[in-house]
């Protein structure tokens, strides 16, 4: 027999549909290009960019990658980003474990895998071709992407990127003799597979944080005016992705397939970058198909804070001439 509802039940019923029905018209997410801030689930990490910028008709954005290893998106838009988001639409993404995107949960860190939440970010976002803005180790990603995905790029801008381990590591073994004659060799020992490893050896017990200011900034005021915007970030280097990347890829690293790059590139290099070496990036220069190579003759590691007006001026003029 079919009992009666009972009135609460109808209510009940009432107020679950009700329920159900505002679950399932909630409003709809924002475009992944849409202007603001975004959270995505990439490559089995939560990745955090955020975009700025209104770009001309049916131009490509432009992604920047920041350096670090472990650093954030944060200090190039506040430092430079405002100004050439008057020509393009940028992207600023947080690399994985870094800024405010995820620490992955398998501690999957590498180059391969840094490159493949780039190409899943390309997706996500819906577009056929992008700029590459990368700085320092972002540089790096930015080669290593434009070698495996070249018809994805439209144009690569890189700014005193690491390319070669070897050179990189000659220019820091030049300052630490300089500051410290005779140490490298005193503290050498045949346990040591590569120079990385002799370089931190020789660095311990000495102000390593002081030894590499003086090799990426060439005047106290464009550190301490760096220091202020990371601290008005409240972002901090856990050093999770650079340990990872250090133990393993990047003491002997080499970009070794130049050929492959063959959207145009902007190589800019401050002459005072001790923590790359300017041999290195006129080397990668030479070595590209289509590069143009610039010095920046009053800056170290930084040229877009040390010299922001020109970097500013070389950087827009490239980007108006890419599609």
């Amino acid at each position: 027999m079919r009992h009666p509802l009972h009135p609460l039940a109808v209510v009940g019923g009432a107020l679950l549909c009700a329920l159900l029905s505002a679950c399932t018209h909630q409003a709809p997410r924002p475009s992944p290009l849409a202007i603001g801030e975004h959270q995505r689930i990439l490559n089995d990490v939560r990745l955090y960019y955020r975009v700025a910028g209104q770009p001309p008709e049916k131009k490509a954005p432009v992604l920047f990658l920041h350096g670090g290893p472990g650093y954030n998106s944060y200090s190039f838009s506040k430092l430079m980003g405002a100004r050439l988001e008057r020509v393009r639409r940028m992207v600023y993404l947080d690399q994985r474990g870094c800024g405010r995107s995820e620490r992955p949960w398998d501690g999957r860190y590498s180059l391969e895998v840094l490159v493949a939440d780039l190409e899943a970010l390309r997706q996500e976002l819906g577009v056929e071709r992008w700029v590459l803005l990368g700085h320092s180790f972002g540089g790096t990603l930015a080669l290593e992407y434009a070698a495996r995905h070249p018809q994805r790029v439209a144009g690569l801008v890189y700014v005193d990127g690491f390319s070669d381990a070897r050179t990189t590591f000659a220019s820091w073994k030049q300052q630490l003799e300089r500051l410290h004659p005779g140490r490298l060799a005193a503290t050498a020992s045949p346990e040591d597979p590569h120079d990385y490893a002799r370089l931190m050896r020789a660095l311990q017990d000495l102000d390593t944080q002081s030894f590499f200011d003086g090799m990426q900034f060439r005047q106290a005021s464009y550190r301490e005016q760096q220091e202020a915007v990371d601290a008005e970030s409240g972002l901090r280097n856990t050093g999770e992705l650079s340990q990872a990347l250090f133990s393993r890829e990047l003491p002997t690293y080499r970009f070794t397939a130049p050929e492959r790059v063959t959207p145009p590139v902007l190589v800019i290099g401050g002459r005072y970058d001790h923590a790359i070496g300017l041999e290195s990036l006129k080397a990668l220069a030479r070595a590209l198909p289509r590069a143009t190579f610039l010095e920046y003759e009053e800056s170290g590691h930084f040229p877009y804070l040390e010299e922001a007006d020109r970097f500013e001026r070389d950087v827009s003029d490239f980007l108006q001439a890419l599609p």
